[in-house]
């Protein structure tokens, strides 16, 4: 019984030593320091002037193309090109069977010296009659009869040679000859074949390829839009000589040759609500062909005062809208909805949602969720180089 208050002893000891340790452990705590901020690298939002380029699709066409057609009627004897060369103006493409031709032409000269010798004969007859009329020994209804004849016989001379002058062309265009300089295709019509004149019958086409045109269409809304921008001043024209024209090809390359805008449609079309415009390339090395699809790169003006953030601070909110993470006054970030207008190499243009001079988060996201604190640092980029922008229709 004596030993029961030695352990209650023991006991309250004990007790009293873990409360001290206890009570030690939670000033440490205490007195332990708070984490600091997490670091992000940060970017002040600031203006530049950047081109605007629409990208608009469009088809190539020749600069100019020529049917060649039958002038003659005959018998295709022989085709004088290859098929896909370039050839010159005047040039003999096709030789039509002459023969025809050549003896409609010795009829006509043959018709045109019997008229000659009549008229000889009517004009020495009107002659004698017109010296025996005064003395009358030829009446005057004789005289006068001569007088027709020869009238009659000077116009059938005069018809003669218009029908030699028409025989004489007909027997030249026998040689159908290239109309334009530029690229032949196929032949239609093959060796042996009947030609006609009066059908007109389609021996080939001739493209002229360089320089080639590009023909596309801008709609009648953006080119109101661009406009009214224009004259309130939020963009610039672009002077005539940087207004330059870049070909996209159908493999998404870029056509070396720069070309030019030759004019912009006066009307628009009322069922599509489009305007054309023609562009011109030129084509030296024939890679461009008639009929290929394309798409043209049109610098229409400069934002000035735009303001543009690189792609890679961009996030998706709800129903896809675009957002940023803005680091305010107080270094706590916030989640902002922006818009966007469009891409501009490894940047966006921002047309709504951000000021110049705020700062956006560029590094660090993952450790500085929306509502925390955070050391933003200046953030330095490992290359500046950007693209001209590109608005696809």
């Amino acid at each position: 019984m004596k030993s029961i208050p030695g352990k209650r002893l023991a006991t309250t000891l004990c007790i009293a030593l873990i409360a001290g340790s206890l009570v030690s452990c939670s000033k440490k705590q205490a007195a332990a320091p708070q984490r600091p901020p997490p670091e992000v690298s940060v970017l002040t939002v600031g203006t530049e002037s950047v081109p605007l380029i629409t990208e608009l699709p469009g088809r190539i066409n020749p600069m100019r193309e020529a049917q060649v057609r039958a002038r003659a009627t005959g018998i295709l004897l022989k085709r004088q090109f290859d098929e896909g060369a370039n050839v010159k103006e005047g040039d003999v493409l096709f030789l039509i069977d002459s023969a025809p031709l050549e003896a409609s032409l010795n009829s006509y000269k043959a018709a045109m010296v019997k008229t000659e010798a009549m008229l000889k004969e009517s004009r020495a007859r009107v002659n004698r009659y017109k010296e025996l009329v005064g003395i009358n020994a030829v009446s005057k209804q004789v005289y006068d009869e001569a007088v027709a004849t020869l009238g009659q016989n000077e116009a059938e001379l005069e018809a003669n040679k218009a029908a030699i002058e028409t025989a004489q062309l007909n027997l030249g265009y026998a040689k159908v000859t290239a109309p334009i300089s530029g690229r032949i295709g196929k032949a239609i019509v093959t060796e042996g074949a009947l030609v006609s004149a009066t059908e007109a019958t389609q021996l080939a086409v001739i493209r002229q390829l360089d320089p080639i045109y590009f023909d596309f269409t801008q709609p009648s809304s953006e080119v109101l839009r661009l406009r009214r921008a224009m004259e309130a001043g939020s963009i610039q024209s672009v002077a005539p000589g940087e207004a330059k024209v870049t070909l996209i090809l159908e493999d998404g390359t870029k056509y070396k040759h720069p070309g030019k805008l030759l004019f912009s449609d006066i009307a628009v079309d009322p069922t599509t609500a489009m305007i054309t415009l023609r562009a011109q390339f030129p084509n030296p090395e024939n890679h461009l062909m008639a009929g290929m699809f394309a798409r043209a790169q049109l610098i229409e003006g400069i934002k000035t005062n735009a303001v543009t953030i690189p792609q890679r601070t961009l996030g998706r909110g709800a129903a896809g809208s675009s957002t940023v993470l803005v680091v305010n006054d107080e270094n706590k970030v916030e989640l902002r909805n922006i818009e966007v207008d469009r891409a501009i190499g490894n940047k966006v243009l921002v047309s709504k949602g951000l000021k110049p001079g705020e700062r956006i988060l560029v590094e660090g996201s993952q450790k500085a969720p929306p509502g925390s604190i955070v050391k933003p640092m200046p953030f330095e980029p490992a290359s500046t180089n950007a693209v001209p922008q590109t608005k696809g229709k």
